[in-house]
């Protein structure tokens, strides 16, 4: 179907014809001046009359049968911004734009629902996607045109032909969309597997196996470029290398780790990682630091952390986590959403990365002890960017340098805890990246595993403390009476009916707060939100989780999440949620339909394991020994802490200090007494008061 798309998609642009018009329009504001959302708020002055994404601006293309233009972006995205500057801000664009269109700007992190369908038109028409995503549509909302990126004059020439087609064959443009829609409709598709759900060892191991072709195990993650962290292929490489015993892969998540965080993706300077890099080797980022890769990076480096306790590891969490706080802080238990790629050079215009690299003359002037910095950064031809700017990068080890240099490894940290002062000072001078300031509720959930997972590798009470706030500002803000969440928060209003996403992230980070915290409040939310789950967003004929709420209004396809991107698919995390909350509370209903999802993605997961790395957590729940672990008495607490300072992946912990009713602590609490339950499948071993004989009693597999 997606080949056939995108030769009739060629077809369809050979039949356009061409057209000119040209006039200036006085800038003024338009509709995006009564949003919320800095992205929109960045085109609220633009010269094109743009609409936020609404039923009643639906209803205007209709009334005028207008096609709609549908662009959508996010606030800290560089090509975004290049194509406002050259287009959305030129007066002739937007005298053609608002003549022949109704046209509506779409911020994807506010409303992902939307984002996906036209994403996936996008790719089933050209083959790709990406941001920003431009997309010319019928009146009713299905795709006829799309792409991401254009030039002033590429756009012009398509706004031109697309309208003239339109108004001199509006059925050849009506077919086509026809084709477009109904590949969204089918693409993706999840049948219910209704064979016996059977999962092997062997398939696992084959799987795995097969992919590891696609490793850069010079440089880490996978081969090529743009380089992405792909933290949940990590998570589950690290769990597949511990419990299957595969030492290869422990060097080549070791290596992919160290590189990131030598890299110039990693702010060397000021803690945190950027989007992406560009490069092969970790170098030139994408420069936007999003809060959802930075919170899921803290939790993958404080995982393996717990496999080798590598100094690396602990640093990058602690100054990432110190980046989060000083600039992501929303000061009321949550974080915003991000920083943006750009900011202002010293002739007051938008630049990339401006703010992170520096000229070599910039840094000798800083710098007393310029040539050791130059060399430990790579001031050389393996730092430059480009003009004659660096972005600081590492290629040695601190003991490696030390060593050459005749430091001790005090007196390097020293050196460098005083080079980040002075570059920190100067850098503050710079004029900041934007701040994106929407919370939203799936990337806090996120940020809040990633405090669970960094107190639970280095016992930081702040980190829990943190933890806790962010769960406390989700109960009160976002969870509503009526047990559902709303996904966005900004200006002291929640709004936006919560996506399956931000079900999934919440109850998952609930689930884990309550092993770290022991407080069964956090549980038994994550039971009442998962329940309101199924009722408003499982499919009975799929037996999978759509991405919208039965309660929100209809887009021209409601899409299934399964594939495992940068953030795990929310079918896959629900997945193992229903997994965990089965177990819990021995709900049969629950284990039933988490086996089922599964099932239906069998075959594609074994396929392309690193594409559903999450998935593969479920699949190696069922097919490996998973233990429940109960700790009941009045020192459970510190027992659990015991507990967490191991990299135990196939446990669940379920603790209480006092008598208790949930299903694993129900009727083995004795007085005066604490005693640890190493349970499968709800059969206990013989209790044991030794946390190191419960630890043994745990196997890898």
């Amino acid at each position: 179907m997606k080949a056939h798309i995108t030769l009739y998609f060629m077809s369809f642009l050979l039949c356009i014809a061409c057209s000119k018009n040209d006039s200036k329009n006085t800038k003024k504001g338009n509709d995006l001046v009564n949003e919320t959302s800095p992205y929109l708020l960045q085109h609220a002055y633009n010269p094109v009359n743009w609409k936020a994404w609404n039923e009643a601006t639906l209803d205007v293309a209709k009334e005028q049968n207008k096609l709609i233009v549908v662009s959508i972006g996010y606030s800290s995205c560089h090509w975004c911004h290049v194509m406002e500057e050259e287009s959305f801000e030129n007066d002739s664009i937007a005298k053609i734009m608002n003549d022949n269109f109704i046209n509506i700007k779409v911020d994807r992190e506010e409303r992902p629902d939307v984002d996906k369908v036209y994403m996936n038109a996008v790719q089933l028409m050209t083959g790709k996607g990406g941001w920003p995503l431009n997309c010319i549509t019928l009146p009713d909302g299905r795709p006829v045109f799309g792409g991401t990126y254009f030039t002033k004059d590429q756009w012009s020439k398509i706004l031109k032909d697309v309208s003239k087609l339109y108004q001199e064959n509006p059925q050849k443009v009506e077919e086509f969309a026809q084709r477009v829609t109904e590949g969204i409709q089918t693409s993706e598709l999840i049948t219910l597997n209704k064979e016996e759900a059977v999962f092997k060892n062997e398939d696992i191991i084959a799987a795995i196996n097969q992919s590891k072709g696609k490793l850069d195990t010079i440089n880490g993650s996978f081969i090529g470029a743009p380089k992405f962290p792909m933290p949940n292929s990590i998570d589950y490489l690290l769990r597949y290398q511990y419990q299957f015993n595969d030492p290869d892969l422990a060097g080549y998540i070791q290596n992919s780790l160290t590189k990131m965080a030598y890299g110039g993706i990693y702010d060397q300077i000021g803690g945190g990682f950027s989007r992406y890099s560009v490069d092969d080797r970790w170098h030139i980022p994408h420069f936007e630091k999003m809060l959802y890769d930075n919170a899921q990076l803290v939790s993958i480096y404080s995982k393996a952390y717990l496999q080798d306790k590598n100094e690396l590891y602990k640093n990058v969490v602690k100054e990432t986590l110190g980046f989060v706080n000083d600039e992501l802080n929303a000061n009321n238990g949550a974080f915003y959403s991000s920083l943006d790629a750009d900011s202002k050079n010293e002739n007051d215009e938008l630049e990339e990365g401006v703010f992170y690299s520096w000229t070599k003359q910039e840094l000798q002037s800083l710098i007393k002890e310029y040539d050791l910095f130059a060399d430990y950064y790579n001031v050389n031809d393996f730092g430059f960017w480009e003009k004659d700017l660096y972005v600081l990068t590492r290629n040695q080890s601190n003991i490696e340098f030390a060593k050459k240099n005749n430091l001790t490894n005090k007196e390097l940290n020293q050196q460098k805890a005083d080079w980040k002062a002075t570059l920190t000072l100067a850098r503050n001078k710079r004029n900041k990246p934007n701040l994106d300031d929407k919370i939203l509720t799936s990337w806090n959930a996120l940020m809040l595993q990633g405090y669970i997972d960094a107190y639970r590798a280095f016992d930081d009470n702040e980190y829990l403390d943190k933890a806790v706030k962010i769960a406390e500002f989700l109960v009160k803000n976002q969870l509503r009476d009526d047990g559902g969440l709303n996904r966005n928060f900004k200006n002291g209003k929640s709004t936006i009916n919560g996506y399956a996403e931000d079900y999934a992230t919440v109850i998952q980070a609930f689930i884990s707060l309550h092993e770290v915290t022991l407080n069964e409040k956090w549980l038994l939310l994550s039971k009442e939100i998962m329940e309101y789950t199924i009722t408003h967003f499982f499919d009975s004929t799929s037996g999978m989780f759509f991405y919208t709420s039965n309660e929100d209004p209809n887009l021209i396809a409601r899409k299934t999440e399964v594939i495992d991107g940068v953030i795990s698919s929310s079918n896959s995390i629900i997945g193992n949620n229903l997994f965990k909350l089965g177990h819990y509370f021995s709900d049969k209903k629950m284990t039933k339909i988490s086996e089922q999802m599964l099932n239906n993605l069998k075959i594609e997961i074994t396929k392309n394991p690193l594409g559903y790395s999450n998935w593969m957590h479920l699949m190696t729940n069922l097919t490996q020994t998973f233990y429940e672990v109960a700790v009941v008495g009045e020192n459970a607490t510190t027992i659990t802490k015991e507990l967490f300072k191991k990299y135990l992946p196939n446990i669940l912990i379920s603790a209480s200090d006092k008598e208790s009713e949930l299903p694993l602590l129900e009727y083995k609490y004795i007085e005066g007494e604490t005693l640890i339950y190493v349970c499968v499948n709800g059969t206990c071993k013989l209790p044991l008061a030794d946390i190191s004989k419960a630890i043994k009693s745990i196997k890898r597999n």
